[in-house]
């Protein structure tokens, strides 16, 4: 009798909106064991069986099959041999023991000598032998115990006097806050988010400090004025205005302030009371919980800003505070997801290089939780997630695109309204310092915080993080790390298409900054429709600028300026940008991608290609294309080549914080300490018409009501089917005015452009004119 057919495998093809099967022969594996991934089944309850092997056609001795696998994510406990290997997966039944569908195609990759060994315990393995008793977050009792007496003997010890002082004994005189109110007829308005997203912060700071001070001091006061808070945040329903539904950055407080005070007065409590608080703090972290994997599913499709960062910020702590005290282990089975989430999948928006897509500023918000989750795992469970080579790398992203003395020289949306990198971003690279032991992050964090002096309580600091808690953990958990100068020049962060000059950055009399971008997440989330666009910076002043306000996700600052092309330093195409509105598959769409990011003899040359991107609006586009070279560390040459069907015009955008004095081919922009001058080169296409507005257009007055209006100049040229465009970009100090002088020599079947400086140093760009394509 012949053996029962086993029913084909759905397999379908990866979107871009999805996870990508992987590895595969076009991936660059960059961790032993590598991580693998696949779309999972329409059954949200299906189990895998994933085999592997150096033979394709794998015999059963040398195959090694990991069965019963709850998710279609997955990293290996072992780490494997170099050599090349092949893999396949299929569905499990667990009753029957053996696969319940036909298996997969079958996926190669090769795992190279010297790779960073990052397996993951199995799941019977990893949790194990975690303490059972309270505390887990942060400290264990055997910890807390040592830190006691470290405290006792020393109560500077690791800047303990500073917290208690700080950040304890405010709250013992503080009101306990009472449950908000929510939005005025449930309209969301942004002062009304802002003021609650603070309250519920302090709520978290009271309950966590309280607390902490506590139990380190002995002190039964304080123990029971952190009741008092605790107890009160628990008695709020939570599916009303705290849940994650309503506004989920509030619910994510109340679930953070219940989770340390449930872990931290666990012992404090009565039967009753913990029962009160834990059966508050489950129902809220199953509500985010549920919401990450079974409504948001960001293990299929991961760029959820909000749900990923919900992991980490969330729902990790919550489950270590609850792990094995709820009766049907929930929270075991959200942690082990967590876990294998952020040492598999994570982070969708970047990869080994250690780029963020999102931007600086998001990479601050996400990769600050990310450490916090980091360190309580390796504190918790032993887990190491700074082994990963993106944790070991992502400290470059903010040292190379936004230096500690920029402010809008960069990409992406940032709430700092203007202002130097928040002071998190600085503690941070700190904690990456303590982390791998580069100097030069530390350098960053010391420069960033010497250049914001007294803004712990602006909103983007105080109302995410209490730096005097920041510093207590750093110092207990890590080592200091020796600052030593950055080395700058190129980086390119290739998995999210940006590139990142810093010339001189430990000098600000010298430093110029560059960032570059052309990225295949094109204008999803809070990147924006600004492929091709570029900022610059330069000796201790932003010049080239991002223009605009993230003053809030969706006003109209947001929507109709600063997400859109005609906020960036790029072109538009017959007056026409990038797709940047809501639909997340045309977002992705609008890509562009670096073709080449070099360092020469004597300049930097980068070539970024936005076809798709101005495809999305301008579908007669058929090439548009932008090379930049960095002379001498000196100046910029910029190159645009644009193609189309059908005549199109091209509107040439800079934006700079002040108005421009603008002559027919040049145009000059001066600050307080330096300025740039630019000047057109060369133009295929003919002569521009060059203007300038200083406005925002299209956006609410009262988005912007008491913040600076930055300029716009446009060198508009007229229509044709083929624009080749070259400007000169100078930046120079007031003091130190500089000039590259420039002429073309054509005779030829090209046109060649030479720039040659006062010291007579000569570079020559080559353009193709069209008689000789």
């Amino acid at each position: 009798m012949s053996a029962t057919k086993l029913p084909h495998l759905d397999e379908p093809k990866a979107g871009r909106l999805t996870v990508q099967y992987s590895p595969t022969p076009e991936t660059d594996v960059t961790e032993n064991p590598p991580r693998f991934m696949w779309i999972p089944v329409v059954d949200d309850d299906a189990r895998y069986a994933l085999r592997l092997s150096s033979d394709p056609k794998f015999p059963a001795g040398k195959t090694q099959v990991y069965e019963n696998l709850p998710l279609n994510f997955f990293t290996p406990d072992v780490v494997l041999d170099a050599g090349t290997y092949h893999w396949s997966y299929t569905t499990w039944d667990a009753g029957a023991g053996a696969p319940s569908s036909t298996w997969s195609s079958t996926r190669s990759f090769t795992v190279a000598d010297g790779l960073a060994e990052t397996p993951l315990p199995a799941r019977k393995d990893r949790l194990a032998k975690v303490a059972t008793d309270h505390p887990r977050l942060w400290m264990t009792k055997d910890r807390l115990a040592d830190f006691k007496k470290a405290v006792k003997a020393d109560p500077d010890h690791c800047s303990w006097s500073n917290f208690y002082e700080k950040s304890v004994l405010p709250w013992m005189e503080r009101e306990v806050t009472r449950e908000p109110a929510g939005y005025p007829d449930h309209q969301r308005t942004a002062p009304v988010w802002r003021q609650t997203y603070i309250d519920l912060q302090e709520v978290w700071y009271a309950i966590r400090h309280l607390s902490i001070g506590g139990k380190v001091t002995g002190d039964a006061k304080m123990t029971a004025r952190a009741k008092e808070w605790l107890l009160e945040a628990a008695s709020w329903d939570p599916m009303g205005v705290t849940s994650r539904a309503y506004t989920d950055e509030w619910a994510y407080r109340v679930c953070n302030a219940l989770a340390w005070g449930y872990d931290w007065l666990y012992d404090d409590l009565s039967v009753e009371e913990r029962a009160t608080v834990r059966a508050s703090l489950l129902e809220r972290t199953r509500d985010v919980a549920e919401h990450a994997i079974l409504n948001a599913k960001i293990h299929l499709f991961p760029y959820d800003s909000h749900a990923v960062r919900s992991v980490s910020l969330c729902i990790v702590p919550a489950c270590i505070a609850l792990l094995g005290d709820d009766e049907n282990d929930e929270a075991r089975d959200w942690l082990n997801y967590s876990i294998e989430f952020l040492m598999t999948v994570y982070s969708p928006w970047g990869d080994s290089d250690g780029g963020w897509a999102e931007g600086t500023n998001y990479w601050m918000m996400g990769i600050a939780y990310l450490i916090d989750t980091a360190n309580r795992l390796k504190s918790y469970t032993g887990i190491d997630l700074y082994k990963r080579p993106f944790l070991q790398n992502t400290g470059d992203f903010p040292l190379f695109c936004k230096a500690p003395n920029t402010r809008r020289a960069t990409f992406g949306d940032d709430s700092t309204q203007g202002d130097l990198p928040g002071i998190k971003t600085g503690l941070n690279m700190r904690q990456f310092a303590g982390a791998t032991g580069k100097g030069e992050y530390q350098w960053y964090c010391d420069k960033n915080l010497e250049l914001n002096p007294g803004t712990e309580g602006a909103f983007y600091n105080w109302g995410w993080w209490d730096t005097n808690f920041d510093e207590l953990v750093y110092k207990t958990d890590f080592p200091q790390i020796e600052a030593t100068p950055p080395k700058g020049g190129l980086r390119h962060f290739k998995g999210i298409g940006w590139v990142g000059i810093q010339h001189a950055m430990d000098d600000p009399d010298n430093h110029i900054q560059f960032v570059f971008k052309s990225s295949k997440f094109g204008s999803v989330s809070h990147s924006h429709g600004d492929q091709n666009a570029f900022c610059m910076a330069a000796y201790g002043e932003d010049m080239a600028i991002q223009s605009g306000y993230y003053v809030a996700f969706n006003s109209s600052m947001h929507r109709n300026w600063r997400r859109q092309t005609r906020s960036k330093n790029a072109i538009l195409i017959n007056g026409k940008g990038q797709y940047a509105e809501k639909d997340k598959a045309k977002a992705l769409a609008a890509t562009g991608k670096i073709v080449a990011a070099e360092e020469r003899d004597d300049h930097i040359y980068i070539c970024g290609d936005a076809t798709p991107a101005y495809q999305s609006l301008s579908p007669e586009v058929t090439c548009a294309q932008r090379e930049i070279y960095f002379v001498r560390n000196s100046y910029f040459v910029i190159v645009d080549k644009v193609d189309a069907s059908k005549p199109v015009t091209v509107e040439w955008l800079l934006h700079a914080n002040n108005a421009f004095d603008v002559g027919k081919s040049s145009f000059r922009n001066t600050g307080e300490r330096a300025g740039f001058y630019g000047q057109i080169v060369w133009s295929e296409s003919g002569k521009p018409e060059i203007t300038q507005k200083t406005e925002f257009t299209d956006v609410d007055p009262a988005d912007y009501e008491g913040l600076h209006v930055s300029t716009c100049l446009t060198a508009k040229y007229p229509a044709a089917t083929r624009h080749r465009i070259a400007t000169l970009l100078v930046p120079y100090k007031l003091d130190a005015p500089k000039r590259v002088f420039n002429f073309m020599d054509d005779q030829g079947y090209d046109a060649d452009l030479y720039f040659t400086d006062a010291d007579e140093n000569t570079f020559k760009v080559v353009m193709k004119k069209l008689a000789n394509t």
